[in-house]
């Protein structure tokens, strides 16, 4: 009872489309392809650097001019509140 039958394919893929949808597939197949790529690359040793200098000067120009846009927020801070002291008393005791 593997995958070995076409009809257990099929409801898989259905159900994978069902849960993610058809916009986050092609993602998550991009995604999945990229780390078997640097997977197999990390275990035959073998590296390309040209392409991923490239890539990641492709990556970081977008993100520069979107950050430089961006307004500062300042964070916040909720009021620190002092300890309340209560009394303790064992159970069963009266309450006076």
């Amino acid at each position: 009872m593997g995958l070995d039958n076409p009809l257990h394919i099929a409801f898989l893929l259905i159900l994978l489309l069902l849960v993610f949808g058809a916009k986050r597939l092609p993602e998550m197949g991009r995604s999945l392809g990229s780390g078997m790529r640097g997977f197999k690359d990390s275990l035959s040793g073998e590296h390309e650097h040209s392409s991923l200098v490239a890539s990641a000067e492709q990556h970081a120009a977008p993100a520069a001019t979107t950050t430089a846009a961006a307004v500062p927020v300042a964070p916040v801070v909720a009021p620190v509140r002092e300890p309340v002291m209560a009394v303790v008393r064992e159970p069963g005791t009266p309450v006076a």
